[in-house]
C-alpha cells in the first residue's frame, strides 16, 4: 500500500462546524470541517486563508488546536495540526458544558395530544 491510499484510510469523513482564528486577528470565522484525521483537516468556508498560515481551531469535544494552512483550493483548504488529536473524540456526542451547536432548537410541542388541532 502506498502513502496515498494509507492516508486516506486514516482519515475520517464528518460533517461538524468549528471555529477558525487567523494568527494575528481575534475575529473567529465558521468553518465546515470536511474530514478529520489525527494530524490535520480540511476546512471549508468564506475565509480568506494562505498557504503556510497559523492559526488555531476550535474542535468540538478537543478545544482549539494549533496548525497552519497546507494548502487552498476555491473555499476549501488543508489544515495541518502542530501535535496530533485523536479524530474520534470529534465525533462523540457533545461534552456537558460545550457549547452547542448554532443550529439547534426546542423541540415544537406535540400538539395531537392537547386537542389544540382542528379538522379542516
Amino acid at each position: 500500500m502506498d502513502e496515498a491510499e494509507q492516508r486516506q484510510l486514516a482519515r475520517d469523513s464528518l460533517f461538524v462546524m468549528a471555529d477558525l482564528r487567523l494568527d494575528g486577528s481575534n475575529d473567529e470565522h465558521r468553518i465546515k470541517v470536511r474530514n478529520l484525521s489525527s494530524g490535520g483537516m480540511m476546512g471549508e468556508g468564506p475565509v480568506r486563508v494562505k498557504r503556510g498560515a497559523s492559526l488555531q481551531v476550535h474542535i468540538r469535544n478537543i478545544g482549539w488546536v494549533e496548525g497552519s494552512i497546507a494548502w487552498v483550493q476555491d473555499d476549501r483548504f488543508g489544515i495541518a495540526f502542530n501535535e496530533d488529536i485523536d479524530p474520534k473524540v470529534a465525533r462523540a456526542p457533545l461534552v456537558p458544558g460545550e457549547h452547542s451547536p448554532r443550529f439547534t432548537r426546542a423541540p415544537l410541542p406535540d400538539l395531537s395530544r392537547s386537542g389544540v388541532l382542528r379538522k379542516i
